[in-house]
């Protein structure tokens, strides 16, 4: 049960932001038919339970082997009953299989046709292969990620597939059925992993516009360069991590640590930045993670402890907000 309640979709297989799109929808309450194919996906060249495809959760499947004959009109026959589709194949491969927006609105004009790619259905990389590393890094996104003098690090896939990808196609299916519910008429929404990736940027074109965004990576506020906003190794080897930006906020972290402002540049001055990371550094090394955590306990300084994901699942705070279950034996967000 949820909002989406009696909002039927029709999912196609595929990997990464559509099937996390159709759980998202899932998860909201909506009835999701996947259809599967006959042979599996690769996914890294793994093999593994299905209960452990954590995307796939909540969901009806049956399969399909949409080359053979009569497979396409069973599933023109699931379109037409439909109230959303979701695909993420590749621009064109809807289309020869008699699938497309086209035939899929022929059949059902109500139907909000969701297509999930990298580069968009048009352009010219419409048709090239990609991961999210790919997309990202053409966004302008990958490289304002990444320690000061490195390389651009990748955030896993979650900037691009998820955030950029599917959870856009979700808001935009959404917006597509408050349409449909005011005129009646479906219409095709375009999501494309890089367009959303340069979408979730949106803040740091105008701070680049403003001359307020360096571009060397760790030299910014909020990608590491200031000392008052990123990681720090403890005592044990683990870390904390620190988000004081504002000067209240930044006075607690002082007070924490035992410095006084008055024995540190001005923290707004960025060419001393890293003079006041080596004393944060230095500081931060002298007890274990769960001392300073301790330290910061009621202080608002915005320092919290940097968790595993196995740490994150029994943490006292996740536990009250019920954002984890376990699922057929698999503890899953």
């Amino acid at each position: 049960m949820g909002v989406l309640e009696g909002l039927r979709v029709l999912e196609f297989e595929a990997i990464g932001p559509a099937p996390f799109c159709g759980m998202v929808l899932s998860d909201m309450g909506a009835d999701v038919l996947r259809i599967d194919r006959p042979e599996q996906p690769a996914d890294l060249g793994l093999k593994r339970d299905r209960r452990f495809d954590l995307l796939k959760r909540g969901r009806r499947s049956v399969t399909l082997d949409l080359k053979r004959d009569g497979a396409v009109q069973a599933a023109l026959e699931l379109i037409a009953r439909a109230d959303v589709l979701i695909e993420g194949f590749r621009p064109g491969v809807m289309e020869r299989l008699g699938l497309g927006p086209e035939a899929a609105l022929g059949r059902n004009p109500r139907l909000v046709y969701g297509r999930m790619t990298g580069w968009g259905q048009d352009g010219p990389l419409a048709r090239s292969v990609g991961h999210d590393i790919n997309y990202i890094a053409r966004a302008g996104v990958l490289d304002a990620i990444g320690s000061a003098g490195g390389r651009p690090v990748p955030p896993l896939n979650l900037v691009g597939d998820f955030g950029g990808g599917a959870m856009l196609l979700a808001v935009g299916i959404l917006g597509a059925i408050f349409q449909v519910q005011r005129t009646g008429q479906g219409q095709v929404v375009d999501a494309a992993v890089c367009d959303g990736a340069a979408l979730l940027a949106t803040p740091f074109w105008g701070m680049a516009a403003a001359g307020e965004w360096r571009g060397q990576r760790g030299a910014n506020l909020l990608d590491g360069g200031a000392p008052w906003y990123g990681t720090y190794e403890c005592q044990d080897g683990r870390h904390v991590a620190v988000g004081a930006i504002e000067r209240r906020f930044y006075i607690a972290l002082l007070d924490g640590l035992g410095l006084s402002p008055d024995d540190l540049p001005d923290p707004y001055d960025r060419d001393r930045w890293p003079e006041v990371r080596r004393r944060f550094e230095a500081v931060f090394l002298t007890r274990t993670r769960d001392q300073w955590c301790a330290v910061f306990e009621g202080r608002d300084a915005c320092v919290s402890p940097v968790l595993t994901f196995a740490d994150a699942a029994s943490d006292e705070h996740q536990r009250s907000r019920r954002a984890f279950a376990t699922i057929d034996g698999v503890l899953q967000p």
